[in-house]
């Protein structure tokens, strides 16, 4: 049963979608990878089986009623969703993660309202039942929350791009040292101070988002936080990754994606509701962000639905 403060993210069975998402990247690592990384002594030890990254996922749901044979690791860098363990849901926001113990019955799904964007990682291996088991310890007192850092990014990234090609034993070992690596940086981190920097930069978040419209100056929100522009930036980037109008752009360009998605709004329109005085300049920035044009983003999306 659904706790009733994430019903907004409930979807219907028909609108459900497990993969195939506009911008994504997956990797399903190969039969002769396996093989390989599960003959070397050191790989073996710690591998990955699926990796991915779904920017803006719409109606990613996907439910394991028996659960998987890998460990699977979920990180959201924008947007929101939840995880359901075995019964136990769990909301999952931005600058969080899960990891979700194999053989365990799951289920998980994005926010309609707020799509979620996440990193991915299916994973094994004769050390991966003892990460789990510090990952359980370490969370269950520190929570879920961590610091966004551009370097987890990078390691993502870089996994993403070296298990789409043939492995060979030297390889399979860095890839090895990769994925611990970067499991470690989940887990063996120092908790986050709370302060009023959180409260504050929270704050502005919730400005920004119900003033899409608008068109604001990093100074306008720097002196309501309290700050000078340079300290306030060097905390906003700290707390989410990203520099405040950049952030702001963003959470335009995702509520674009969703009017284009799920209305008939004619592009001027969106840019209407968006502050958005030139459609070109719209245009031009939306391509930048998702790599495709709105109306392209539009036409795949509704292909998507269709398949």
């Amino acid at each position: 049963m659904h706790n009733t403060y994430l019903m907004d993210n409930l979807t219907k069975a028909a609108e459900r979608i497990t993969e195939g998402f506009v911008g994504q990247r997956m990797v399903l690592v190969s039969a002769g990878n396996r093989k390989l990384i599960s003959q070397n002594p050191l790989s073996a030890q710690l591998y990955a089986t699926a990796i991915g990254y779904y920017p803006l996922a719409s109606h990613h749901d996907r439910e394991r009623i028996a659960g998987s044979q890998e460990y699977i690791l979920i990180y959201c860098i924008d947007g929101k969703g939840w995880v359901d363990i075995n019964g136990i849901q769990h909301e999952v926001l931005p600058n969080s993660f899960y990891i979700i113990p194999q053989k365990m019955p799951h289920h998980y799904a994005s926010s309609v309202k707020e799509p979620w964007s996440i990193y991915w990682l299916h994973f094994n291996g004769s050390q991966a039942q003892l990460l789990f088991s510090s990952y359980t310890q370490i969370t269950n007192s520190n929570g879920h929350n961590i610091a966004y850092d551009e370097n987890r990014v990078a390691q993502f990234n870089y996994l993403i791009e070296v298990l789409e090609t043939d492995l060979n034993a030297v390889i399979a070992e860095a890839v090895y040292i990769k994925v611990l690596s970067l499991l470690g940086s989940f887990i063996y981190v120092e908790p986050e101070n709370k302060s009023d920097t959180t409260d504050s930069i929270a704050e502005s978040i919730m400005l920004m988002k119900q003033n899409l419209k608008a068109s604001f100056q990093i100074m306008e929100f720097a002196a309501k936080a309290n700050y000078s522009v340079s300290r306030y930036s060097e905390l906003f980037r700290k707390r989410t990754g990203y520099a405040p109008i950049q952030y702001f752009i963003q959470l335009k360009i995702h509520k674009a994606c969703q009017y284009l998605c799920f209305t008939k709004m004619n592009i001027k329109q969106i840019c209407n509701e968006l502050g958005f005085d030139d459609p070109y300049y719209f245009s031009r920035i939306f391509k930048k962000h998702i790599g495709h044009s709105p109306l392209s983003y539009r036409k795949r999306y509704r292909t998507n639905q269709v398949d």
